[in-house]
């Protein structure tokens, strides 16, 4: 199998203004990439984001990648070998939005792989995430685990990845799935009810209101520091099979309370947590197995306490 390689190629973000995209932008610049194009609807994304990247010549499309004739466009103007596709709208959007949380999800992939399959592009690498497997039926959970979403969020990234394995065994493309747990780290979204659970909590410490636990806060998640998740993707680029998918996770989970606990004896916070009701559809645990991909590459991964002590120093610079 000859993909294209990063170096040297032409690359569409889309989503490259997210927490994740914007991250791996910098990487693929760093690899030599030719040319770094993102289109990005902004939903959650920030063009200070990509501050540093856009100073080194990547190429910024405010559009919606959910709208074909946007991304017939960009093609237009550039030869684009290789997508990453991170395009999505945040979990909790699925709470307030779930017909379009879960329309985007499959839409997007749609239209990337109609492109792909008139020839417009090579390589497609896809964002999944661990959502699709829903509460955990067998811990840990490999790529084998049953596909059970709880969320309209999860059911159209698990509808995405079904489309793309299908469009690869009838068209014959080139196009896999990675499938990241639950990211942290500089840049992710801390404003408003989209935001997740470490930058929303360094937010209401930072601003003066006290940090709230969900449901008891039992339920653990899988978290995986940012820059881990893209030094996976793209040492996995030139390894992963059309259609198969990786879960890139880390070695345990932890529960939320306790991350909420850590935060504040970080942050030096003392006052009152408040305890809130469970949200409907919350997945309970999510424990991953990550033997498939350090089969596959040589996988590092950030203490959590390192990665988290990063993130809020991230947070105290950037949060106003």
């Amino acid at each position: 199998m000859m993909r294209p390689p990063i170096k040297g190629s032409s690359i569409l973000v889309t989503g490259g203004a997210g927490f994740i995209g914007s991250h791996l932008v910098d990487r693929l610049q760093d690899l030599g990439a030719r040319e770094v194009v993102v289109i990005d609807n902004m939903f959650l994304g920030s063009e200070a984001n990509l501050a540093g990247a856009l100073e080194q010549g990547a190429v910024l499309y405010k559009d919606d990648a959910e709208i074909a004739s946007s991304l017939e466009y960009i093609f237009s103007r550039h030869d684009i070998d290789i997508v990453f596709n991170a395009a999505t709208k945040a979990l909790n959007y699925s709470f307030v939005n779930p017909s379009n949380a879960f329309n985007t999800n499959v839409n997007v992939v749609m239209n990337l792989l109609e492109l792909q399959r008139k020839g417009s592009f090579q390589t497609l690498c896809h964002f999944s995430t661990s959502e699709v497997y829903g509460t955990a039926v067998y811990e840990p959970m490999d790529e084998k685990h049953p596909i059970n979403p709880t969320t309209t969020y999860a059911a159209g990234k698990a509808a995405a990845d079904i489309a793309l394995q299908s469009w690869v065994r009838m068209c014959d493309l080139d196009a896999f799935i990675v499938r990241p747990f639950n990211n942290y780290g500089p840049r992710q979204n801390y404003k408003g009810y989209l935001a997740g659970v470490i930058p929303i909590t360094a937010w209401k410490i930072l601003n003066g209101l006290p940090p709230e636990i969900h449901g008891g806060g039992n339920q653990t998640r899988d978290f995986i520091f940012v820059l881990d998740t893209v030094d996976a993707i793209v040492k996995l680029y030139d390894r992963l099979a059309p259609g198969e998918s990786v879960n890139i996770s880390t070695d345990g989970q932890i529960s939320i309370r306790d991350v909420i606990h850590k935060i504040t004896r970080n942050m030096g916070y003392q006052g009152e947590i408040l305890e809130k009701p469970a949200r409907k559809a919350d997945v309970e645990c999510h424990n991953a197995s990550n033997a498939k991909v350090r089969g596959m590459i040589d996988y590092r991964l950030t203490p959590f306490d390192q990665g988290l002590s990063e993130t809020l120093a991230w947070y105290r610079d950037n949060i106003r």
